[in-house]
Parts: structure tokens; sequence; C-alpha cells
């Protein structure tokens, strides 16, 4: 997955600041057409060897170790993985299955794993190498990917003027995607997608959020953005919340 400004520093700093965690955010949603970690779990056996790319914090996948023989999460932030390492020695205080996860910092672009090591691997919303991934996976391993769509929090990228994906024309990062996966040599690719409205409980909740993604790319570093904040929450106020919309697709593809 082509990496587009500067996330390493991003995300670094964000490991720093909280470790990626979203745990005290308030947000619904409506019913998206699937749940990712779900669908890891579907396409994973217990004699599995599970890869997870950009793991962040790790509590999505720990919450599905259970699932897999053994479960490794990376990613490139140092600051999430001392995050998934803490929630890790939690886990394995109260379940027999910490002791079957690992956290490893690493670039995607270069996987510290032998040829065919893994039968899954999964990476949601974060950034990989196709080549990696078909080289560490064994032969008729499973790679899904879940990403964020070009329309993904459209109302709050026409307010501020910008957006992670401002300029992509739509559709063009699931076909990216598929492209780099069939040229690494991935078959059976398929795709589906889903755009759903979610709500945000509280102008902090929201703000949260702005401050620790790249949702609208620099947040705060522009002198009008707090005003544009205030005006986009009083513009788009629902009763279940401040009302924008979550769109993702997913790719699954076979070695």
């Amino acid at each position: 997955m082509t990496k587009k400004w500067d996330y390493e520093a991003f995300y670094e700093r964000v490991g720093r600041q909280n470790g990626w965690d979203f745990s005290t955010m308030k947000v619904v949603s409506d019913t998206p057409a699937w749940d990712f970690y779900q669908e890891v779990i579907r396409c994973t056996q217990t004699s599995d060897l599970l890869l997870d790319i950009g793991t962040g914090g790790g509590e999505a996948v720990l919450s599905i170790a259970e699932h897999a023989h053994l479960l490794v999460g990376i990613d490139l932030a140092q600051g999430m993985i001392d995050t998934a390492r803490r929630n890790l020695k939690k886990a394995a205080s109260s379940s027999a299955n910490g002791s079957k996860v690992r956290f490893v910092q690493m670039d995607a672009d270069h996987l510290q794993f032998p040829n065919e090591f893994f039968n899954t691997a999964s990476c949601r919303h974060s950034v990989f190498s196709a080549s990696e991934v078909y080289r560490v996976l064994a032969e008729d391993g499973i790679f899904l990917t879940q990403q964020v769509s070009e329309h993904d929090k459209l109302n709050i990228a026409q307010a501020f003027g910008r957006g992670q994906h401002s300029g992509i024309k739509p559709g063009a990062l699931l076909e990216r995607c598929r492209q780099e996966l069939a040229h690494a040599g991935f078959r059976q690719i398929e795709a589906c997608e889903y755009n759903v409205m979610e709500y945000y409980a509280a102008p902090e909740d929201l703000l949260f959020l702005l401050m620790h993604t790249p949702i609208v790319p620099h947040f705060g570093e522009h002198t009008s953005d707090l005003e544009t904040f205030k005006q986009f929450v009083q513009d788009h106020w629902h009763e279940k919340g401040i009302r924008t919309n979550s769109a993702r697709f997913m790719i699954t593809a076979r070695k």
C-alpha cells in the first residue's frame, strides 16, 4: 500500500502521546457490512501462525488470540508497541492466550521473518508491502486488509478544505491495492465496501480523533482550524451525536 505523507513521524508521535488508545472515545455507528477481525477469525485455524500488520495498541488482535497457534503483531511506532506489550501483560495475567502473542516494532516494508512463515496475515488501516506479505505467507495462505476509502469523513474534509485522501479519485485506493496484490502474485483477490453513518457523543470525542489521526492533515496547525471545528459541530449535530460517515473497503487475497 503506497505511503502518502510522513506517516512514520506522525504515527510515532501519536504512539508516544497515547499509544493509539482510543478506548475513551465515545462513538456509535450504523451496523457495517462486516467486522474485520471476525473475518480474520473466519480465515484462520487454531494451528495457524497469524501476522497482524499495523497492530497499534494490540487490543483487536488480543481479542482473537485464542483462534491462532501464534499471533505476531507489528507496528512502525515503538510507542504503540510499548502499549501493545502492556496490554499483552494485562491479558496474560487473566488468560492463557497471552503466551500465544508477540508484539514487535517493525517496518512493514521490510518484514524480518523467514519466507512462507505465516498462514494468515491481516492489516487494518495501515500501510503494507504486497510483495513482503506475499513472501512471508505460506503457500495457500490468506491476506486480509481493511483500508479507509477516499470518501470517509467526507463532510469533515469538505469543512476543512483538506483531507487525508483529498484529490484522489473514488475507487482509486481499492484498485491500487488490488493491482499491487496481483502484481505480487496473489490470486483469488476479492473486494467489498461499506459506507455507514457514525456519531460522536461529544465535541471532545471528535476532537480527539482529529488530533490523533491524519483525517485532516496537520490538524490544529492552521489558525482557522478551531473555528472551523466549532462550526462543523454546530452544523452536523444530530440527536445521536456529531454526524459523519465511515467508509471502508476490504480485500482478501490468497497466495
